[in-house]
């Protein structure tokens, strides 16, 4: 297997060196300030998310501060209480993306948070014990638990708010090809677990947050 060093290597040469890709990496938050995020700042950020999935972000992020309004700063007890006329309502309201299912994903995602809520304590709580090594297995909880974040959602939605993952973006599966590492599907339960294998293995080598890995492995391939 490729040394990730050779990888990181290039990816230095790619960004102008040493100091100039450091510059450009990002740091995951520690477990203890995840664990201090309030509920209703999750459930902003994962239905962000998910308005974003097909959409221009800087549309999306424009809409915001009006879904705030909306779904009352995003309280988790109250969006998990409104009913289908309020849904229909924000639904056809012009201030916000009028996209039917992503609103009522919203009351949706308020529900199942709850529960998590209701058994750990708090979502961010519940966040912050997922060790770095179970990555996918967090994905796909994510992905059974709530509504919308299939695809790339789940492991973008652990970005925006901070939680250590990789993404396999188009260009860091080209980067694995490349490097040939890994080659084939990428989708499938059994892929996902040789790809966390994979990161594990450098995250281990290199003491990298697997976000930098991946961000890394994105800026190594022309």
């Amino acid at each position: 297997m490729t040394e990730f060093s050779v990888i990181e290597q290039r990816a230095c040469e790619r960004a102008g060196g040493v100091d100039a890709l450091e510059s450009r990496l990002i740091r995951p938050e520690p477990p203890e300030s995840l664990a201090m995020i309030g509920d209703d700042r999750y459930l902003s950020v994962m239905n962000r998310r998910i308005f974003r999935a097909g959409l221009t972000h800087r549309l999306v992020d424009a809409r915001w501060p009006a879904f705030e309004i909306a779904f009352a700063d995003f309280d988790v007890e109250a969006v998990a209480a409104f009913d289908d006329t309020d849904l229909q309502r924000l639904a056809r309201d012009e201030a916000l993306i009028r996209h039917r299912k992503k609103i009522f994903a919203v009351r949706d995602n308020a529900i199942a948070m709850q529960a998590i809520i209701d058994e750990f304590g708090s979502f961010g709580v519940w966040l912050a014990d997922w060790a770095e090594d179970e990555t996918v297995e967090l994905w796909l909880e994510l992905r059974t638990r709530f509504t919308q974040l299939g695809g790339n959602s789940a492991p973008a939605f652990l970005r925006m708010c901070g939680k250590d993952t990789f993404l396999l973006t188009g260009w860091v599966v080209k980067a694995l090809n490349e490097w040939g590492v890994y080659r084939g599907r990428t989708t499938s339960r059994a892929a996902l677990a040789e790809i966390q294998q994979l990161f594990d293995s450098w995250h281990e080598a290199t003491d990298r947050p697997l976000c930098q890995i991946s961000q890394i492995l994105a800026l190594s391939i022309d």
